[in-house]
């Protein structure tokens, strides 16, 4: 993986999609160690995590993990998530990040020399193309490897460089554990999924 080590960097985690490329994949991600893991690579500026969240639940399962980010290093950006009742009757939820993204990228491109695009979507080729053309260059981490492929063939030829997620995952994966009984002093673990407690604010 090519990164400058005085490169102004910006981490951009479209949260369900890096959730998806992940969990098929078969591993969790550890969001403390992939932001030490580029931090190690370069001058990481800004790390936006986007995630749509269900405002209708008494209890919203992303609740810890997103509390979590806000606190340990990144930016987080959501917006309600829309529910909705497709054609076969079953409950879908839509929340597409895609806009959020776009703006943040585009208005911080005099600031950075090299976006992260955590996504595959094919949607994200002519953004990728229009930062390029500001003189940043665009890496993207998806996964060809899940069935099918996470990332879009154009969006990838797009990307100056493409970092296979299943290649760089063991630099920030967690380990699945067993549940432990609580104890007064519980070992913290850093919140990878959407289960574990948020109060590692500290």
């Amino acid at each position: 993986m090519h990164f400058l080590p005085n490169e102004r960097v910006a981490l951009f985690i479209d949260g369900a999609n890096l959730y998806s490329a992940s969990r098929n994949l078969g591993f969790d991600v550890d969001y403390r160690n992939l932001l030490d893991y580029f931090r190690k690579k370069a001058h990481v500026i800004r790390a936006y995590y986007y995630s749509a969240v269900l405002e209708t639940d008494e209890y919203s399962p992303l609740k810890p993990l997103t509390d979590w980010l806000a606190y340990n290093g990144y930016t987080l950006v959501t917006k309600p998530a829309k529910e909705f009742t497709d054609s076969a009757g079953r409950r879908r939820v839509k929340g597409n990040m895609d806009i959020e993204v776009a703006v943040d990228m585009l208005e911080l491109c005099p600031k950075i020399d090299h976006a992260v695009l955590f996504s595959g979507d094919s949607d994200f080729r002519r953004l990728v193309e229009a930062v390029q053309r500001k003189g940043v260059r665009v890496s993207v981490v998806s996964s060809i490897r899940t069935s099918p492929p996470m990332v879009a063939d154009e969006l990838r030829r797009q990307a100056d460089q493409f970092l296979e997620l299943a290649d760089i995952a063991p630099e920030f994966t967690r380990r699945q554990m067993e549940p432990r009984p609580r104890s007064p002093l519980p070992l913290r673990q850093t919140p990878a999924d959407p289960f574990t407690e948020p109060n590692d604010a500290a």
